[in-house]
């Protein structure tokens, strides 16, 4: 009678134990995916520095004040854009909607300014000095930089709004969330919202160098990055 009693308490012991790993699993994927929750817009930062213009898609930008309008941008200490305006001091935020060229994302999202010329195919026009997309944003705000904030890998960039202008508004602005779940993007690595995702499969998987994208199974010769547009040539087998 003593050994069954035994036996059942080992059986709820272990029963117990095997909840608990499941309950801690289960708390590390909400712990991992909480900030996924937090909602983003997407625009494109440009700039102009003598004759070189350029920029970088971001998704941390936010308003401050409504009074002596103040706005501050996230950017990654990597980032060219962001070595660009801390010289300038000025930047402009295109406002992208949902109906933006989509190589227009990969174009600003996944290439650095600081060996690509991201306005060669680009419509564009200048606000005090500053690159203007022309076509399919909703408007642009032109902003001076006042302060900036060393968060470790990545700088808080404050400004104050010096001009702004609305050029669209019947279609949506885009946001992150339309931008991964409708277009299927992803995060470039130097993004703050940049999270490494993990594709558990038997087949072969092949990795964009230029923007991460990832594909599974047998890749076409002919095949093309939905996200940035890379050829065949810059997929390697993960």
């Amino acid at each position: 009678m003593l050994i069954k009693f035994v036996i059942i308490l080992q059986l709820i012991y272990e029963k117990k134990a095997k909840r608990d790993i499941i309950y801690s699993i289960e708390e590390v994927i909400m712990k991992e995916n909480t900030l996924n929750y937090i909602s983003y817009g997407m625009y494109a930062l440009t700039f102009k520095e003598n004759d070189k213009i350029g920029g970088c898609i971001i998704n941390t930008f936010s308003q401050v004040t409504s009074q002596d309008e103040i706005i501050t941008v996230n950017l990654n200490k990597n980032n060219y854009s962001n070595e660009v305006i801390k010289r300038t001091k000025k930047f402009a935020i295109n406002i992208l909607s949902e109906d933006i060229d989509r190589n227009i994302i990969a174009n600003f999202g996944f290439r650095s300014s600081r060996d690509t010329d991201k306005f060669q195919d680009v419509n564009y026009f200048l606000v005090d000095d500053l690159p203007i997309i022309d076509g399919s944003i909703n408007g642009y705000i032109i902003c001076e930089i006042i302060d900036i904030v060393d968060c470790g890998t990545h700088d808080i960039i404050i400004a104050k709004v010096i001009n702004k202008k609305t050029l669209n508004e019947k279609s949506n602005p885009m946001t992150y969330k339309y931008y991964h779940e409708v277009i299927k993007g992803k995060a470039p690595k130097n993004a703050p919202t940049y999270q490494k995702e993990e594709i558990l499969t038997t087949e072969k998987v092949y990795v964009c160098e230029l923007c991460g994208y990832e594909y599974v199974g047998d890749i076409p010769s002919d095949f093309v990055c939905p996200i940035c547009k890379a050829t065949r040539e810059y997929f390697k087998e993960k």
